[in-house]
């Protein structure tokens, strides 16, 4: 069996569950889910430049309404419920956590407990980070011992 470590900021949709339930064709996949529930208000800026460069002007507007830091555990763990469960119905085994402290470092004990095959991070696309090689795949690559792959979220949830 394959086993691969998904690192998510939201809940999977169905086009998302698709995508990584077939990258390996026939075969059998273990998913180890990682969710990070939404940063705190530094985080912000960073996520309305990139609505602004995706065109999403929006999004970028109703920023402040979405929850953060503590505010944003319980959709977190809902969307964490909902990716596990659409990830299962798939076929596929599947659990996870939400990852709070040192993300990265998580990540790595993660990989090193399940022994993990790849990590697989599934995320929206954010420029800025991505730019600077501050997004969690660029990170990841240098703090894991297996590929790392990154995906862009297939749709919205």
């Amino acid at each position: 069996m394959f086993t691969s470590v998904l690192m998510i900021e939201k809940a999977l949709t169905s086009a998302d569950v698709e995508f990584v339930t077939t990258l390996h064709g026939e075969e059998e996949v273990s998913f180890h889910v990682l969710l990070e529930p939404r940063g705190d208000q530094a985080d912000r800026l960073l996520r309305a430049i990139d609505d602004i460069a995706l065109g999403e002007l929006d999004d970028a507007a109703r920023e402040r309404e979405r929850p953060e830091g503590e505010a944003a555990k319980e959709p977190a763990e809902q969307a964490l419920d909902v990716s596990l469960t659409a990830l299962r119905l798939a076929g596929s085994q599947a659990e996870g956590r939400l990852v709070e402290d040192h993300p990265l470092d998580a990540l790595r004990e993660l990989v090193e407990q399940v022994e993990a095959d790849e990590v697989i991070v599934l995320t929206d696309p954010h420029y800025v980070e991505e730019f600077f090689h501050r997004d969690w795949a660029s990170r990841a690559r240098h703090k894991v011992g297996v590929p790392v792959l990154k995906l862009f979220s297939r749709s919205k949830a």
